[in-house]
């Protein structure tokens, strides 16, 4: 789990580096190596890594718009994820997707930027399991501000009518974009949502990944075993802006401040001394990690980008104009 998370950890700080260059003092979104939005999930990499601990390669995972911790600790191709990020024709989805929506179908892992879309899919994905008489698991990661959304709440309903292998994970730190939880949201726990479709919720207040380890335990031998869904919440902390280039202007620099102090990597190096682990392992881990990191980024840089003859391709339609039926009146849509 140390290794996930230093990997990941390490991963945003450099996509970060990657991603601003070009785009000041003046911010363009648009230049640089890596075009469009980026939301890096800093101080979030204690719920992917105690929850994936438990996952193997056919358990389905679904996460959010901030999907790298998650993605890391799922086991996807770090190569190909970097040239995804970065628009390259070797990435996941051949650069067409980019960070938001990478899509993994060797190790089972999807994300979405549609606020609670991957919840249907984790439901779809466990009534598969079921149906097919395998011990697969279903995991869909959820921001805080996910959980009022329709599709969240009838997937858990959906979940709990049918006794489905499935687990939700909400990733609570704090802020829905721009908007604090208790501005939005009437629950200040989000896991008591799980009450109102009779299943176990847990939260787990500070992000401590051996806590998550051993509350993910449970709820991932309960889906594997038969016995239906769970929900679990972490505390977690947005070490960053909502997206790179956020100034965070609603944001009071205290609150800021705080979860900078906040480091579950910090807190779990701290675990393992004290289990006898020694700086030298540590630092050993660390150099791992972030030759793996610069090796990933270094590839991807170098790999082509998309031919633009290909934009059509791998979409549900072609782009072109669909022919006219033989009956249809002229200059009439069929």
């Amino acid at each position: 789990m140390y290794e996930w998370m230093v990997t990941a950890r390490h991963y945003e700080e450099r996509l970060q580096e990657e991603y601003l260059e070009g785009k000041q003092p003046a911010f363009d979104i648009s230049a640089g190596p890596i075009p469009g939005e980026l939301h890096l999930a800093a101080g979030h990499e204690a719920a992917a890594a105690g929850v994936c601990a438990h996952l193997r390669d056919d358990d389905v995972v679904t996460a959010t718009h901030r999907p790298h911790h998650v993605a890391i600790a799922k086991g996807v191709d770090l190569k190909r994820m970097t040239a995804e990020i970065f628009g390259r024709r070797t990435g996941l989805c051949k650069g067409k997707g980019g960070h938001m929506h990478l899509f993994d179908p060797d190790v089972n892992f999807a994300c979405s930027g549609i606020i609670a879309e991957g919840c249907p899919p984790a439901v779809g994905a466990a009534m598969a399991a079921k149906k097919r008489n395998t011990d697969g698991v279903a995991v869909s990661f959820v921001g805080e501000g996910a959980i009022d959304q329709g599709g969240f709440l009838e997937s858990l309903n959906l979940a709990a009518v049918h006794d489905l292998p499935v687990v939700f994970v909400i990733e609570d730190n704090d802020w829905a974009i721009s908007m604090p939880k208790e501005r939005v949201t009437d629950v200040s726990d989000g896991s008591q949502r799980a009450a109102g479709f009779d299943m176990p919720g847990v939260r787990i207040d500070y992000d401590d990944a051996v806590a998550v380890f051993e509350a993910a335990e449970e709820a991932v031998m309960r889906a594997r075993a038969g016995n239906g869904p769970s929900l679990v919440e972490v505390q977690v902390h947005r070490r960053m802006g909502h997206f790179m280039g956020d100034a965070e202007a609603y944001r009071p620099e205290d609150d800021v401040e705080r979860h900078q102090r906040l480091d579950s990597v910090e807190r779990l190096a701290d675990d393992l001394r004290s289990s006898d682990v020694s700086d030298e392992e540590l630092a050993a881990i660390r150099e791992r990690a972030h030759e793996r990191v610069e090796e990933a980024i270094a590839w991807a840089k170098d790999q082509p980008e998309p031919d633009p003859a290909e934009v059509t391709e791998d979409v549900f339609v072609d782009g072109g104009q669909r022919p006219r039926a033989a009956d249809a009146p002229a200059g009439g849509d069929d």
